[in-house]
């Protein structure tokens, strides 16, 4: 066992989605670089699966928080 880690996540510049299985508390963020590639993502994963749009961060802050 080592010591937790101490280092703030940074997230990566782009829009972000959490893809839950429906009826569940937990889920993944999943990362697109462009607003048309998570539109068509959530196209992707609406039929089967519960999505939430977290926003766009730039430098690691949140532009438009949704969330």
């Amino acid at each position: 066992m080592g010591r937790p880690p101490t280092k703030p996540i940074v997230l990566k510049d782009g829009w972000y989605i959490e893809v839950r299985n429906k009826g569940s508390r937990s889920g993944v963020k999943l990362r697109r670089d462009n607003e048309e590639e998570m539109n068509q993502a959530i196209k992707d994963f609406q039929r089967s699966k519960d999505v939430i749009v977290l926003g766009e961060t730039k430098n690691g802050k949140w532009m438009n928080d949704k969330k």
